[in-house]
């Protein structure tokens, strides 16, 4: 699309149907924080000036760095895709569509997972669904991924994959 003064528009997306952040939750923090003090104390142990103070500044953003970006996974269904992460399936591609809880998603994970399935598992989110993939020209058999609103997310893409 271009614009009145000869530039491109970038294209309307309409809202999503769904949408969430698998983020990390708050009990998760103070742990690896406390390890990556412990770690910067373990270097500063005796050094004098710079090199006792370097490594808190380095080594405990590190960790806040970690922990942000694990918890950056974008689960979506919008603009007739479902989105996980970088990956992006097309609605009209959406087969059968099976949530599992916590309790048997270590099942699902285990002997049972196709190594050529797509996994997005997120350990501190509890359930998982599995997306059927209906089109024969890729060899992903599935989509299995983590979401902390299952039903919500079934019904939203059997309601749009059926549409």
């Amino acid at each position: 699309m271009t614009d009145s003064s000869g530039g491109t528009r970038p294209e309307a997306t309409s809202p999503p149907t769904y949408s969430e952040r698998l983020h990390v939750t708050w009990y998760w923090w103070p742990l690896p924080l406390l390890a990556g003090a412990l770690l910067a104390a373990e270097v500063h142990m005796g050094y004098p000036g710079v090199r006792a103070w370097l490594p808190y500044v380095v080594v405990l953003p590190l960790v806040l760095a970690l922990l942000w970006r694990a918890g950056r996974t974008p689960v979506q269904v919008r603009d007739g895709k479902l989105l996980v992460a970088e990956a992006n399936l097309p609605l009209e591609h959406v087969g059968e569509v099976e949530v599992f809880d916590k309790d048997d998603k270590r099942q699902v994970l285990g002997r049972r997972l196709d190594p050529a399935a797509f996994v997005a598992h997120r350990g501190w989110v509890g359930p998982v669904v599995r997306v059927r993939v209906d089109d024969p020209a890729d060899p992903t058999p599935y989509w299995l991924f983590s979401t902390r609103h299952p039903e919500r997310l079934a019904a939203a893409l059997r309601a749009r994959a059926s549409a």
